[in-house]
Order: C-alpha cells, then structure tokens, then sequence
C-alpha cells in the first residue's frame, strides 16, 4: 500500500472511533443550504462557514463553476433535499487563473502525464501519447474572479431548472485572510424573486 493509502486509513479509524450518534443524521442538511466552492485544498468550507457533518451540501470542483453537473447537484440539493439558500464561492490565488482552454488541450494533445508551470508557462513533463478528447471539453477557466461569481450566480439564478425563490449568494475566499469577500452585483444578481 501507498504511504497516503495508509494515512487516510489509519485517520479513518480515529474518526470511527469518535463517530458517535452522526450515523442518526437526518439526509436532508439540517441548515437547509448549499455551497458551490473550488476544490482547492487550501479551502475549507467546515471552517470558513462554521458547518458541521449534517448541516449543508458542499459541491466542489475545480474553480467552483457552475458547470452543468454543479446545477445538477444543486437541483438535487433543493427539489429533492430541501435547500433554500444557495452560496458560490471562488477564491484568491485560484490554479484555473493560470491556464486557458487552449493551453489545456495543448497539454492535453500532447501527454497525459503531469505538467509543470515556471516562468515561461506550462510544459508538459513526458512524451505521449496525448488524448484529442480534451477538444470537447470546456475547461472553465478563470480570466477574473469578481465576472466569473458573477457569470456563475447569473447561470444558476437564469436556469429553468432553478425556482426563483431561491436567493444565490456570490463570494470570493481570500486565501491570505480567510475571508468572504461579497461580490455585490453577484448577489443582486442571485436575488430571490419577490413572492
């Protein structure tokens, strides 16, 4: 076994050792909300957001875009769970700031292997064979953090599958300070619509 296989067990193990009565929480988030958040290590949405096993659905993918498979779980998350509150949450000194789809696929086309990044840009670190597949997929990248909550809480907020009565709230994660900066006009954007 791999040294981390062997860590994430034996943590596993402690953690059913003080697991308790959590094994009785409800499905339904006791809170009734849900974050949309990057899955970027440095973020910890229990901390920042002060939440508990149980207490909210937290999505993660890379950026926290609202990517067609984020609307899905949030959809889920409301019609089916009952959230009532909805948060996208980007973040400072975010990795999908740091490409384009077209350096993506570049990468991509030409290896599968893990590539480096240093002054001069992305490299790749082996040879082939690459993946043409990496064509037609949109890698929702990152240009500016306040327009990308804002592009990603107006797509939530205008999608047919979302009810109106649901507010979406738009922050950046500060990773220097840990805190939650509001975007205002993502918010106004998110906006419940008035009952």
């Amino acid at each position: 076994m791999s040294k981390i296989l062997d860590e994430v067990l034996a943590a596993n193990q402690a953690y059913v050792a003080g697991f308790g009565d959590k094994g009785e929480l409800a499905l339904p988030p006791a809170r009734s909300f849900a974050i949309l958040t990057c899955m970027d290590a440095r973020l910890d949405p229990a901390k920042y957001a002060g939440l508990s096993e149980g207490d909210a659905h937290v999505i993660r993918n890379a950026g926290g875009r609202a990517s067609d498979d984020a609307i899905r779980s949030l959809v889920i998350s409301y019609k089916l769970l009952g959230t009532r509150e909805w948060f996208i949450i980007h973040h400072t000194n975010c990795g999908m700031e740091l490409f384009t789809d077209e350096i993506m696929r570049r990468l991509l086309n030409s290896s599968l292997k893990t590539a480096s990044i240093d002054a001069e840009g992305w490299h790749d670190s082996g040879d082939g064979p690459g993946s043409a597949e990496c064509n037609y997929i949109d890698w929702l990248t990152i240009k500016n953090q306040e327009a990308s909550v804002l592009e990603d809480v107006s797509r939530v907020r205008n999608h047919p599958l979302v009810p109106g009565n649901i507010p979406v709230y738009g922050y950046i994660y500060d990773c220097k300070t840990g805190r939650l900066i509001e975007v205002p006009a993502a918010t106004e954007a998110g906006k419940a619509a008035a009952n």
